[in-house]
């Protein structure tokens, strides 16, 4: 387990797959995700068996803060995926399902330990990751974090009938290192 302040990151368990499946089917949830169709619970159990033959580090994680005397509470997942060794470079994606607990520094707070986790552990160089454009709340969490825009991809979601651009933005190694 990856051990914050507030929480921890924890491999996901068959038992969190009930958790996972209503909150890909609250539409607020997967708003700025791009899960766009209702998922069962059999599609569920598929994807947590086929997550189980993928490699170990692009596993997601599951986001759990510390109730006071209640033991551990699931609030999301984020994990990185898509990792590329021989460029040192990965994807990075999240999602606070428990809605109950946005805008309050959970999401930024669990990025920022698997950032340390991606440069410290897996000696990554480069993560990023993508957000709509309509999406001002993470964006701003994300430049916050210390992701820098990189890219732009126009016109490439298409949701609530229309289209919207999506942004890349990424962080370094060593932009991570020198807080800059």
């Amino acid at each position: 387990m990856i051990y914050g302040d507030r929480m921890r990151l924890r491999s996901p368990e068959r038992s969190d797959l009930e958790r996972f499946v209503r909150w890909i089917n609250d539409p607020d949830v997967i708003q700025g995700l791009s899960l766009y169709r209702p998922m069962s619970m059999v599609e569920e159990e598929k994807w947590f068996e086929n997550m189980l033959q993928r490699d170990p580090d692009e596993h997601p994680l599951v986001i759990e803060i510390r109730q006071s005397d209640q033991g551990w509470l699931p609030i999301g997942t984020l994990g990185l995926f898509g990792i590329e060794w021989r460029a040192r470079s990965a994807e990075l994606g999240i999602m606070i399902g428990e809605k109950s607990y946005w805008d309050q520094g959970y999401g930024s707070e669990a990025i920022r330990l698997l950032l340390n986790h991606a440069f410290e552990v897996l000696n990554l160089n480069r993560v990023f990751l993508r957000v709509f454009e309509f999406n001002g709340r993470a964006i701003r969490a994300y430049e916050k974090i210390g992701f820098v825009p990189e890219g732009r991809l126009r016109q490439a979601e298409y949701t609530s009938g229309r289209y919207f651009d999506v942004l890349i933005l990424g962080i370094l190694r060593s932009e991570w290192e020198t807080g800059e």
